[in-house]
C-alpha cells in the first residue's frame, strides 16, 4: 500500500491496529521526497536523522501502551517555525546560520502529540508574498503543473501535502497563507480565529521570542482531509502558557449543526473590486449546489452583509501600516511625498496601500474603530446564517512572476489583467475581522487545476466550519492527488 497519500486519521487507525509502523511510514515519506521534492522543491530543511529516530520512539512508546493523537505520524512544519537544531531563514539568505535553540509552542505541541517531524517547508522572503520563492531556498512549484505557483506563504506545506511528503503540516495566515496554497495546491487549511492559537517562536530571525499578541496574523493546520484539520487544531489551540494560559483554557463551542440539512449559508462569488474568475465562479457554484442538493438553507444576498468594499480598504490599512510600521526613518519620510501626491478622489487599493503606509497612531484607530463596526456587523450575520461560502483568491494557481515589485506584477482574470496585490480582498474577508476561515477543494479548473473556497464561520466557532468542511467532504469528494509529473488534469484519488 501506498501510504504516504493516506491521511493522518487513516495512519494513526493502521499504527494502533499493527499494521504499519512509524518507522515504514517515515521511511516511505523520506523515499518520496528525495525521489519527487527534486521538481517540487517544498522540503528546503530536511531533518530525515531525528525524524527516523523520533519514529523508532513512537514505536517503541507504542508497545508499551501510549497512544498519543500524531503518535509516530510523518509531518512537516512551515519554515518561518522555529525547531531547535534547524535554521529559521524566512527565506532571507543573511540569516542562513540562525539556527534557534528551542522549539515554537507549536512545534512542541505537534512532538507532545507524538508527530514525526520530516523537516521545514519553503516560504517567500519574509513571508511577504502570494509565491514562495526566495534566494536561499529557490522556488517552490505547484505540484499540479510545474510552471505555476503553489502560493505563499505557506506555499511549501501545501506543495508538500500535495505530494504525499508527510500527512500534516504547520502554516500561517496574515493575507491569505494558509488559504490561497490550499486553494492552489487542491488541500485544506483553516484559519483560525484571531488568537486561538499560541504564536510564541514563529518570528524573524533574531526576533525576540515573546508570547505577543498579533494583529491580523495567526497559525493553524494543514490536511489531506477535513477531518484532519480537526484532530490537528485540538493539538494547536489554545493560549501561549506564559500570558493568556495561565488562568484560561480554551473550550471551542461545538459545531452549531451536524447534519447539512440544518445550515443556513450564504454564499458569496462576486467582490466589488475585483472580478472572480470563470474557474473560481465555478468552483463556489459546485459547493452551493452541493449544499442545495443536501437539503441546506441558501441564500446569495443578504442586507446584513458587511460592506466588503469598505472592508477591503480596512484590511488593507491595518495590513500595510503594520507591515511597513519597522521601515527606516528615510523611506518613511518618501513613501510620505509619494503620498501627498495622490489626488483626494483616488480611492483604489493601490492608494489605499500608500496612504497606509504613512498611518500615524490616529490612523490606526480610526481604522480599528471601524473593524470593531464590522465585527459586531458579522455577529448579526451570524445570528441568520451559520457559515459564509466564498472563494479564496479569483484565479487558480497563476505561472510564476518573480518581478522583485509586486506593484508592477499583474493577475490575469479571465485575459483582462487587475493589480497583483489586488486578489488580496478575497483572503481579507475573515481575515480583518479575525474570523475562522476553513479552505475546501471544490473540483478543478478546465485546464485541471484544483479550485478551492473559503468557509467562514462565527468568531470562536471554530467547529462549525470545520464541520461544515467534513460534511462537503463527503457530499463533493476532497483531496485528488497530481500526477508525479506535475501535468495538469492527470491526477489519482488518492487514500480510497
Amino acid at each position: 500500500m501506498d501510504w504516504n497519500l493516506l491521511t493522518a486519521e487513516e495512519l494513526a487507525a493502521a499504527l494502533r491496529a499493527g499494521e504499519v509502523t512509524s518507522a515504514e511510514l517515515t521511511d516511505e515519506a523520506i523515499a518520496r521526497i528525495e525521489r519527487d521534492d527534486k521538481t517540487i522543491n517544498a522540503v528546503c530543511v530536511p531533518d530525515f536523522d531525528r525524524a527516523r529516530a523520533a519514529a523508532r520512539d513512537a514505536d517503541q512508546a507504542r508497545a508499551r501502551g501510549e497512544d498519543r493523537p500524531l503518535l509516530g505520524i510523518p509531518v512537516t512544519v512551515k519554515e518561518s517555525y522555529n525547531v531547535a537544531g534547524l535554521p529559521t531563514t524566512w527565506g532571507m539568505s543573511a540569516h542562513r546560520d540562525h539556527v534557534p535553540a528551542e522549539d515554537a509552542v507549536q512545534v512542541s505541541r505537534l512532538k507532545a502529540a507524538g508527530a514525526v517531524v520530516l523537516g521545514k517547508t519553503n516560504v517567500p522572503l519574509g513571508l511577504q508574498d502570494i509565491q514562495s520563492f526566495n534566494e536561499l531556498y529557490g522556488t517552490t512549484n505547484n505540484p499540479w503543473d510545474h510552471g505555476r505557483t503553489s502560493g505563499g506563504s505557506s506555499g511549501g506545506s501545501a506543495a508538500a501535502l500535495a505530494s504525499g511528503f508527510g500527512a500534516l503540516s504547520i502554516g500561517s495566515d496574515l493575507a491569505g497563507s494558509l488559504r490561497t496554497p490550499a486553494h492552489f495546491c487542491g488541500v485544506y487549511a483553516h484559519k483560525p480565529t484571531l488568537g486561538l492559537t499560541a504564536m510564541r517562536g514563529m518570528v524573524p530571525p533574531l526576533a525576540p521570542v515573546l508570547p505577543a499578541e498579533h494583529d491580523l496574523a495567526v497559525v493553524g493546520p494543514m490536511a489531506r482531509s477535513a477531518r484532519d484539520l480537526t484532530l490537528l487544531l485540538d493539538i494547536m489551540a489554545g493560549p501561549d502558557p506564559l500570558t493568556f494560559g495561565v488562568a484560561h483554557e480554551v473550550t471551542l463551542p461545538p459545531a452549531r449543526h451536524e447534519r447539512l440539512c440544518d445550515f443556513r449559508v450564504l454564499v458569496l462569488d462576486q467582490h466589488p473590486l475585483i472580478p472572480t474568475g470563470s474557474a473560481v465562479r465555478a468552483g463556489v457554484n459546485r459547493v452551493a449546489d452541493a449544499l442545495v442538493d443536501g437539503g441546506a438553507r441558501v441564500e446569495r444576498h443578504s442586507p446584513l452583509l458587511p460592506d466588503l468594499t469598505e472592508a477591503a480598504v480596512i484590511y488593507t490599512q491595518l495590513l500595510i501600516s503594520s507591515s511597513v510600521a519597522h521601515f527606516p526613518v528615510e523611506a518613511h519620510e518618501q513613501l510620505r511625498a509619494h503620498a501627498a501626491r495622490l489626488s483626494a478622489d483616488d480611492r483604489s487599493l493601490d492608494a489605499a496601500r500608500l496612504r497606509a503606509m504613512v498611518f500615524s497612531h490616529r490612523d490606526w484607530i480610526g481604522a480599528n474603530h471601524r473593524r470593531e463596526l464590522h465585527r459586531h456587523g458579522w455577529r448579526q450575520l451570524f445570528a441568520e446564517f451559520d457559515a459564509v461560502v466564498c472563494p479564496i483568491t479569483p484565479t487558480p494557481a497563476f505561472p510564476h512572476d518573480h518581478n522583485p515589485d509586486p506593484r508592477e506584477r499583474r493577475i490575469d482574470i479571465d485575459g483582462v489583467e487587475h493589480p497583483y496585490l489586488d486578489q488580496l480582498v478575497w483572503a481579507g474577508v475573515p481575515t480583518m475581522p479575525g474570523l475562522p476561515a476553513t479552505a475546501v477543494p471544490a473540483g478543478r479548473s478546465p485546464e485541471g487545476l484544483p479550485v478551492g473556497v473559503q468557509l467562514i464561520g462565527p468568531m470562536f466557532e471554530d467547529r462549525t466550519p470545520l464541520r461544515l468542511a467534513e460534511l462537503l467532504e463527503q457530499k463533493i469528494g476532497g483531496f485528488v492527488g497530481p500526477s508525479s509529473d506535475g501535468t495538469p488534469g492527470s491526477a489519482q484519488t488518492a487514500g480510497q
